[in-house]
């Protein structure tokens, strides 16, 4: 069996230099690998069939054969590497709570140990007729949350 290891040196010997970041790699029992790329600006299909030719060129399909896949992290998908956290600062995301709270707002702020969401609230203020939003800022902690992921708008 194709062990992980071997495939996440491979590719980031590749990544070396650029802009991409790893977000998984997966290998079934029966062989089967599946690397998820990203990048802040989005994947190109040239560079995932870059990168997949180099894994190719780099493994012995003669010692061992495998079935590979060479993919972007997907725009629905929930943020799996704290890089996908930094390159959506600014910009909207939902947010599943472990206690099933489904929060949207804006990424305010990411680091290795927790994130913050700044979020809309409705406030009334004392002596006003109506109330105004006002922004709330959130920290989570990632053990508090099910998953974060971008939201796509068509505004």
């Amino acid at each position: 069996m194709i062990e992980k290891k071997t495939v996440c040196q491979i590719v980031d010997e590749w990544l070396e230099g650029k802009d991409y970041f790893l977000v998984e790699v997966t290998i079934s029992p029966d062989d089967k690998i599946v690397v998820e790329i990203d990048h802040k600006e989005g994947v190109w299909i040239e560079d995932c069939v870059e990168l997949s030719r180099y894994i190719e060129s780099r493994l012995n399909r003669e010692q061992e054969d495998y079935e590979l896949e060479v993919g972007s992290a997907g725009i629905g998908q929930p943020f799996k590497v704290l890089q996908q956290y930094l390159c959506h600062i600014g910009e909207e995301v939902e947010v599943l709570t472990k206690d099933g709270r489904k929060l949207y707002g804006i990424l305010k702020e990411a680091d290795a140990e927790h994130f913050v969401l700044t979020v809309q609230k409705k406030v009334k203020e004392e002596g006003a007729k109506r109330p105004k939003m006002v922004d709330e800022d959130l920290p989570f902690s990632y053990d508090d949350i099910k998953y974060t992921k971008y939201v796509i708008s068509f505004k």
